[in-house]
């Protein structure tokens, strides 16, 4: 589907979302007010109102960021029923929330009629939306005109992806080779009805068709050309101008700075809380550590952070004072191909080996995250020797800034080899959301707390 067909589906979504909260909003008020409770539930005009306003914000909002109006056109119902449910769950919880603040008192069965009903109305509805929309387009949509450039081959196969990429209806005005588009394209423009020229042709002609270009520049013509002369590259591909120059982009890692904004907003607001309200624990590990063994508090190493940039990266020290010059002499014990890891490191101290239990020993690189050389979640930092090694493929990973948990750390932690650690926090950048971020945070802290997986 087209970026701007996509748009207006969205849209159209997020416009249903609104219109059936409202609706469950309204029936779950009926028919709380219908039912011989002892006690009588009614809201005045004003509360009904704001209830309904912050549903409808909170709920569209929710399936903006969940993302979930991306894929509603073509999502089967295991993947809908998710992230419906969540969006109900968590739009009540919300919901609740202002009831306290406001200090407001909704009835219990209310609220569980608000969100059953929303639930069913939000499912039922996406489940239909797919066939809606092409009923919509098929009986009232004004079709889409194309004119296709390139070989009869070329132009075949290209319509029937079209065709089958997009619900709404497609037109082909005409299918031009190269040498017909020149003399003839300019004139089916003026005398037809022609929203989009689409180029399927070798990238060593595009230079002649440049008069073609032009022609449908002036004719305020949208075109477009097809980029399978790059078969090789997976990268989502956006076009960037910079001055007046146009760049063809292709990003092999996020590359969505407003969402990048807010991750980095959480990682410092995260961060600094995390610092304030646990100072009197960090300052007990500091004074434990000091007591039992010798040496600096906190261990500082260089590491690389995003796309490589060297760091000093900050821990409670957990070995003992020479533990860099003891590792040659266990080198032969490592457990890995590339990272250094031992079961059973000698050189942890009894402090250090509790400390590391419960991950306390990485707290200090929140202060890492504050000053932007790692995230909450993002792929572990690496030692430069380590990168080193890497095979091609591996350095993908350092496309994203590091952080302190990933996917590596929902999945056994130090139990996992390294090819399958490496796997996952390339997985988790192809496939990065705030979604997925906070997924994430959720399922550490239950492992961090038990003290699971960690040596």
């Amino acid at each position: 589907m087209f970026a701007h067909q996509r748009k207006k589906i969205q849209l159209l979504f997020a416009v249903a979302d609104a219109l059936l909260t409202v609706a469950a909003f309204e029936a779950a008020y009926a028919t709380r007010l219908h039912l011989a409770f002892e006690r009588i539930f009614f809201l005045d005009r004003n509360t009904h109102i704001l209830l309904i306003a912050v549903c409808v914000i909170t709920w569209v909002a929710l399936g903006a960021f969940q993302r979930v109006y991306d894929y509603l056109d073509s999502a089967t119902t295991r993947h809908l029923l998710p992230g419906t449910f969540r969006q109900a769950l968590i739009g009540t919880i919300v919901v609740i929330l202002v009831q306290y603040l406001l200090r407001l008192d909704l009835s219990r069965s209310f609220l569980f009629l608000f969100f059953s009903y929303n639930l069913v109305l939000l499912l039922a509805a996406r489940l239909l939306m797919p066939r809606f929309i092409g009923a919509f387009q098929r009986g009232f949509g004004t079709p889409y005109h194309l004119v296709l450039v390139g070989s009869e081959a070329k132009t075949a196969s290209l319509e029937g992806r079209l065709r089958q990429g997009s619900p709404f209806r497609l037109e082909v005005v005409a299918s031009l080779t190269e040498e017909e588009c020149l003399s003839a394209l300019p004139e089916l423009i003026a005398e037809r009805v022609v929203d989009e020229v689409i180029f399927d042709v070798d990238s060593s002609r595009l230079g002649s068709l440049e008069e073609v270009f032009l022609a449908c520049d002036e004719e305020g013509v949208r075109t477009r050309v097809a980029i399978d002369f790059f078969p090789h590259v997976n990268s989502d591909i956006t076009l960037d101008r910079v001055g007046g120059a146009p760049l063809l982009t292709f990003s092999a890692a996020p590359l969505d700075d407003l969402r990048l904004v807010l991750k980095r907003f959480f990682d410092i607001v995260f961060s600094a809380l995390v610092l304030i309200v646990l100072s009197p624990l960090l300052l007990l590990v500091a004074l434990l550590i000091k007591l039992t063994s010798p040496g600096p508090i906190i261990f500082k190493q260089a590491r690389c952070g995003l796309n490589g940039r060297r760091f000093t990266l900050y821990k409670f020290r957990s070995m003992v004072q020479n533990a860099q010059e003891l590792r040659p002499q266990l080198e032969h014990l490592n457990e890995r191909e590339i990272a250094f890891k031992i079961a059973r490191d000698p050189r942890i101290t009894a402090v250090g080996r509790w400390l590391r239990k419960f991950s306390l020993d990485e707290f200090p690189q929140f202060f890492n995250v504050l000053r932007g050389d790692m995230s909450i979640v993002g792929p572990r930092p690496p030692l430069p020797n380590e990168v080193d090694q890497y095979e091609r493929w591996q350095r993908r990973r350092l496309r994203m800034r590091p952080g302190l948990t990933c996917l590596w750390a929902v999945a056994g932690r130090d139990h996992i080899d390294f090819n399958a650690w490496m796997r996952m926090d390339i997985s988790y950048i192809e496939n990065w959301s705030l979604q997925l971020d906070w997924s994430i945070i959720l399922k550490t802290i239950p492992q961090v707390l038990a003290g699971r997986g960690a040596h």
